[in-house]
């Protein structure tokens, strides 16, 4: 009789009990939140996910799903935790059960592709090559799932983005987030079915350990062309930002104007302020107004301001490029990008309907739902094309792939990180931030209100940068770059490419094993 995926594997090797895949997830949890910021020691987080795809292997479809749903809680449990400092154990809750909803699936998918591949494809190709890729297309398939679903997703904690301090952070110029995932994955697969494997020595096994991982490590870095640069001011005001602070109208606007009005006269070509950088609306409110127009009029330069503006009855978060014509005399709203995407569940919240009943007292935190903007991504700013990402925008694959495709040749992020104090949230955006600037060949500007904040160039380099909560600001200049990097042609391709080749493989995997055991009992009935 064929062995179902529903149940137990018993012809690959060193497959765990259980109980132990139970231990294993849960260490593999663990292990991997040391390998993301701040901890960031790398090499862990590889650790992590192969004792995590180890955890699966041989096991039935649904002892899989259990066994990803304890090794998904662990992980993002611990990862997230910064949520708590403002919002409370519910929102945390609700969030990780929600991730813990998809590891658990995309560790099944990872369970099946043991499964199949092992059966479909016996050789020592298959062993060593397929069934590998088809488990690293199983783990990048969920997180490219779980990164726009529900309601644009949660692309955090890609297993990819906790290698921007790594020997292995060039990768992602060639293959994007998603891509450098299933190469991570894959590979870790790999070693796992090389250490397994019957037919070959050790010493073998080892010199295609160590081949396959020197060609990972010495891969070379997409050569960055510059092509000149963008001198800018970009200010931490310090300020009481968060959704629960104790400050008066106006304070964050007096914040930043504070920090920026001992600098008039400097020679910059923009000056950047973090998101509600303004939290007084200067399209609405002149005396707000009056103060951008004053800074950009002392500094002589445009200013990117974060504030709040409003449409009608629509609510956006919105940057705006505000910039005093010295021909007229006047005031000018050069451009404005409205938050495309905002945050669910924090800056709207969906099916309010419905929602809102459930838990009045904690919905009532999300008071007004920011409408989804219609404006294009970039800006142009002292002749360059800067894409603009507003806080979580810069984990959003098509955000970026829209502000590149516009030609953005540097990248402003400016966000507010107040609501997560002394956590490790900043760390971790700033890090995706890091991966976003190899990933485009494009520096980014990660201006926040109470930091992380930095410069970093197109090769993943910090330039400068400012300590947390301390007021401060960062003046240098900025490389530009117009090259396009083999992520940026083919990062969603591959994508779809890799989830299409994952799915294919399963479901040939599963034809395969029906036709044998079909062609089985009719042997047998033959007989």
């Amino acid at each position: 009789m064929t062995p179902s995926p529903l149940e137990p594997r018993s012809d690959l090797r060193f497959v765990p009990s259980v109980p132990v895949a139970l231990g294993m997830a849960i260490l593999a949890g663990w292990i991997m939140d040391f390998g993301f910021p701040d901890r960031d020691i790398w090499p862990l987080a590889l650790l992590g996910l192969l004792l995590m795809l180890w955890s699966v292997r041989g096991l039935s479809l649904r002892r899989s799903l259990l066994v990803g749903a304890v090794g998904g809680f662990t992980f993002f449990g611990i990862l997230i935790w910064w949520l708590t400092v403002y919002l409370g154990l519910i929102p945390w809750i609700a969030l990780t059960l929600a991730q813990v909803f998809f590891f658990a699936l995309g560790m099944g998918l990872v369970g099946l592709a043991w499964h199949y591949g092992s059966r479909q494809w016996p050789g020592l190709a298959g062993r060593l090559v397929i069934t590998p890729a088809l488990v690293g297309g199983a783990w990048m398939t969920r997180e490219a799932v779980s990164s726009v679903f529900p309601f644009g997703g949660f692309a955090w904690a890609r297993i990819s983005q906790s290698q921007s301090e790594s020997t292995l952070a060039p990768l992602v110029a060639w293959v994007g987030t998603s891509g450098m995932s299933f190469v991570l994955a894959f590979f870790v697969a790999f070693l796992l079915a090389l250490v397994t494997e019957r037919r070959i020595a050790w010493d073998a096994k080892a010199t295609l350990a160590w081949a396959t991982g020197l060609a990972l490590v010495i891969w070379p870095a997409w050569p960055v062309t510059e092509s000149g640069s963008i001198r800018v001011l970009a200010v931490q005001g310090n300020a009481e930002a968060g959704l629960f602070a104790d400050y008066d109208w106006g304070d964050n606007l007096a914040d930043h104007y504070r920090v920026t009005k001992p600098l008039y006269g400097q020679d910059v070509d923009v000056v950047i302020w973090p998101e509600n950088a303004s939290d007084v609306d200067p399209l609405r409110y002149p005396d707000a107004a009056a103060v951008v127009s004053e800074v950009s009029r002392e500094m002589g330069a445009p200013l990117v301001v974060g504030t709040i503006t409003r449409d009608g009855a629509e609510t956006f978060n919105s940057m705006l490029m505000w910039e005093f014509d010295e021909a007229s005399g006047r005031d000018i709203v050069r451009d404005q990008y409205d938050k495309i995407h905002p945050v669910p569940f924090a800056e709207y919240l969906p099916w309010r309907s419905f929602f809102y009943p459930l838990a009045p007292s904690l919905f009532s935190m999300v008071p007004r739902d920011y409408s989804f903007g219609q404006r294009d991504t970039v800006f142009d700013v002292a002749g360059a094309t800067a894409g603009i990402a507003i806080c979580f925008d810069i984990v959003d694959d098509e955000i970026v792939w829209a502000m590149m495709d516009s030609g953005a040749e540097i990248i402003f992020a400016p966000t507010n990180n107040a609501d997560f104090g002394r956590t490790d949230q900043s760390i971790q955006q700033l890090s995706i931030a890091r991966m976003r600037a190899i990933e485009t060949g494009r520096s980014v500007v990660n201006i926040s209100t109470v930091g992380t904040s930095a410069v970093i160039d197109p090769r993943g380099r910090e330039l400068d940068r400012l300590p947390t909560y301390e007021e401060g600001y960062m003046m240098l200049d900025v490389p530009l770059a117009t090259h396009t990097t083999p992520a940026t042609l083919i990062g969603r391709t591959l994508e779809l490419g890799v989830v299409g080749f994952t799915l294919a493989g399963i479901v040939i995997g599963m034809l395969g094993d029906r036709s044998r055991s079909l062609l089985r009992r009719a042997r047998g009935s033959g007989s």
